[in-house]
């Protein structure tokens, strides 16, 4: 199956898969899919809580604080981007809708970085408004811990899969 990758990488994700790395690689993964990567992390929860069901807390906090990390990054790439832009260019005089609703509900709006397609991108805008870290990188936190125990709620108890 793996015969297409690098042998170096084939030996990498075979290592990650092992258990005694299962969160470690679960922290990365949700670490990538954090940021603007196009990644996504459940597959690798729900891999390692379905082949290991004690481990399901400890999983979802290494999820929990691989995203929120992710999300601090990201944070800082639309901060950079933002004083960039600003060097180059004067600030516009408006603001769309989507920033001025950003400015308005401040750090709490990055409660939504888990969601899909627009998380990520929020993360960026809060850093680009020069939003509180500390408290926006919070919200990000409890926001991706709801997102990954609703998933593996629903993972195990409400939709089990049959081994």
């Amino acid at each position: 199956m793996t015969s297409w990758l690098h042998p170096l990488v084939a030996t990498l994700l075979a290592a990650l898969a092992l258990p005694r790395y299962s969160l470690a690689t679960v922290f990365v993964v949700a670490l990538l899919s954090g940021t603007l990567l196009p990644l996504g992390s459940e597959p690798a929860v729900f891999g390692v809580i379905t082949l290991n069901p004690a481990q399901l807390w400890p999983v979802i906090l290494a999820a929990t604080a691989g995203g929120t990390v992710g999300g601090g990054i990201t944070w800082a790439m639309g901060y950079g981007a933002e004083r960039a832009y600003e060097r180059i260019r004067e600030r516009a005089t408006r603001e769309s809708r989507a920033l001025a609703w950003l400015e308005r509900f401040g750090p709490k709006a990055c409660l939504l970085a888990w969601l899909p397609v627009v998380g990520d991108p929020l993360c960026v805008v809060a850093g680009w408004l020069r939003l509180p870290f500390w408290p926006c990188l919070l919200y990000m936190a409890i926001g991706k811990f709801g997102r990954y125990v609703l998933f593996t709620t629903l993972l195990l108890w409400v939709f089990p899969t049959s081994a």
